[in-house]
């Protein structure tokens, strides 16, 4: 787990799936950055508008190479034989999470826990979470009700602390990236700063990039 994290913020229109070809247009941008994961988010979303759009995007991801994670749902994730979830502190409970994926038989499948201070951090790595997410790094504008903000020294302190990849979430830039990669961190998920770039493709590779470099 290690580059570019790319995250598909999937819009209503999006899940549209009979009306639209907007999910696959925009899974094939963050894609052609050869991303090191690929997550879907859609936190408004039904179960069933989430597995539907998940059914289009993994042949997608497995066309490309690139691991497919749902978020949030670990239901959907293992329905439609997601190869990553990612949960958050609200979501089901990372011991819980471990008993069902090895209940249906998936151990190979990649738990991710989002985290919020150092605390949490550690609380995850010792749980057994596969990789976590810190943040937000920056302030960020999408999440409704985002977590304070954590900054770049405590993300280099939970890099140090824990022993699992560390992908550094919220409000990063661009410009921000060799930050979090000097700060330890071994992925960057961004959002805004790819979908409103004017070159998604070129933005992620630079992402990437970045963390080619820091290796």
């Amino acid at each position: 787990m290690r580059g570019y994290y790319a995250i598909l913020d999937a819009t209503p229109e999006m899940l549209d799936l009979a009306a639209s070809t907007a999910l696959q247009a925009h899974a094939g941008r963050l894609l052609a950055a050869r991303p090191c994961c690929l997550q879907l988010r859609a936190k408004a979303a039904t179960a069933r508008a989430l597995e539907a759009a998940a059914r289009v995007l993994l042949p997608l991801c497995r066309a490309a190479g690139v691991p497919f994670c749902v978020n949030d749902r670990l239901d959907v994730a293992l329905v439609v034989g997601a190869d990553v979830v990612h949960l958050g502190q609200d979501d089901l409970p990372l011991a819980d999470a471990q008993r069902v994926r090895a209940a249906a038989g998936r151990p190979d499948m990649l738990i991710g826990f989002s985290t919020h201070n150092p605390a949490q951090a550690a609380a995850a790595a010792a749980g057994g979470a596969d990789y976590i997410g810190f943040g937000p790094v920056f302030g960020t504008r999408s999440k409704a009700n985002p977590d304070p903000t954590v900054g770049l020294e405590a993300l280099a302190e939970v890099c140090r602390a824990v022993a699992v990849p560390v992908v550094a979430i919220g409000g990063i830039t661009l410009e921000a990236v060799p930050a979090v990669v000097r700060a330890g961190a071994s992925a960057a998920a961004l959002i805004a700063a790819i979908d409103g770039a004017p070159d998604p493709h070129a933005a992620g590779r630079a992402v990437a990039a970045a963390f080619a470099v820091g290796a």
